[in-house]
């Protein structure tokens, strides 16, 4: 594209001449901060390379802590969230915990040490209702900006972004209730978390409007967010006579399809499983997983554009960003056996 071009768009966009563009983009003085801003958004919105200067002169760290690797859907987010930070001029510093390794407290202090211009937190200590807000509030003392992601808290100052859990898990009793599956039961991690207790949640709600049944305490199984704690909770609930298993996400899907191939339960004609987040490679599995995507790539810009708001001095709105979830169906869920009882929890 021509350069002349390419001024009148940034000109037009940014509501100044193409002067004054062609002065920011090329270093030169008498021009405002504001209206120097102007046109580097100008810049980026439209697409366009800044000036290798003007990369230089906003480089800076950004804190992305997230709870591990092993789940597939972390450096999903871990991936597009750097991508993003990196076409702004700004480098991830990249957290990720594993357990006995180092805290979210450490990280943070590290972070801090380090000048980062903000952080972060995607399912971080802040999704355990339990948690201390207070290493939040102290880093908003400190006017960091701060983003979280999923789990959100009332008690906490700051922007979140989130998945409509609620909303992804009645949908996914929804779907199987239309496929005849009337005992469905949960696997889910632990109740100390907000994402767990908003499943749990959609869960009971999908249930109750789509089975016009009240769900027993024996259909929830709460465990770990592992292979191995959806084995378990899916054995539990085979025994429970389960034609169906929505799951608290993706690697728990795994272990209950494990656990269904144990007892010589075959996916789906015998049982149906539902996963949870559509994690990379979920549709190569055997069976491709049905499941619940989030939106991972809409969540994760919308968490770089709210703390690149934050550093540049626009603060964003203290409330959760709800994004409604998708039900992807693949070959995991099939009708209900012929042989199941329709009134197993009347």
């Amino acid at each position: 594209m021509a350069m002349t071009t390419r001024l009148a768009d940034i000109a037009a966009h940014a509501g100044v001449s193409e002067a004054t563009v062609s002065r920011v983009l090329n270093g030169k003085q008498g021009v405002s901060p504001t209206t120097r801003q102007a046109v580097l958004t100008a810049l980026d919105v439209l697409g366009y390379e800044r000036p290798a200067r003007l990369r230089q002169r906003r480089a800076g760290l950004i804190g992305l802590i997230i709870p591990e690797l092993t789940n597939p859907i972390f450096p999903a987010f871990a991936e597009i969230i750097e991508s993003a930070l990196a076409r702004h001029g700004y480098m991830a510093v990249l957290c990720s915990q594993t357990p006995g390794g180092v805290a979210e407290d450490d990280y943070i202090e590290m972070l801090l040490e380090r000048g980062v211009a903000g952080i972060i937190f995607v399912n971080g200590l802040h999704a355990n209702a339990r948690s201390d807000r207070a290493r939040y509030a102290r880093l908003l003392e400190r006017a960091l900006p701060l983003v979280l992601v999923n789990g959100f808290r009332a008690d906490i100052d700051a922007p979140f972004i989130s998945n409509d859990d609620v909303a992804s898990m009645e949908s996914a009793v929804a779907h199987l209730a239309s496929l005849g599956h009337r005992r469905i039961g949960l696997a889910i991690g632990q109740d100390v978390y907000v994402p767990t207790r908003r499943k749990t949640e959609g869960f009971r709600r999908g249930m109750a409007e789509h089975t016009g049944t009240t769900v027993l305490d024996e259909l929830i199984v709460n465990t770990m967010y592992t292979v191995e704690g959806g084995y378990a909770a899916a054995q539990r609930l085979f025994d429970q006579g389960c034609t169906a298993l929505c799951c608290g996400n993706d690697i728990m899907a795994l272990g209950a399809i494990r656990a269904a191939r144990q007892r010589g339960l075959r996916v789906p004609r015998d049982v149906s499983v539902v996963g949870f987040d559509d994690s990379p490679l979920t549709a190569y599995l055997d069976p491709p997983l049905t499941t619940i995507r989030q939106s991972v790539r809409e969540m994760s810009l919308a968490a770089v554009s709210t703390v690149l708001d934050e550093i540049r001095g626009a603060r964003a709105p203290r409330t959760e960003l709800l994004y409604r979830p998708e039900l992807v169906v693949r070959n995991s869920t099939a009708p209900a056996p012929a042989d199941a009882p329709a009134d197993a929890l009347r």
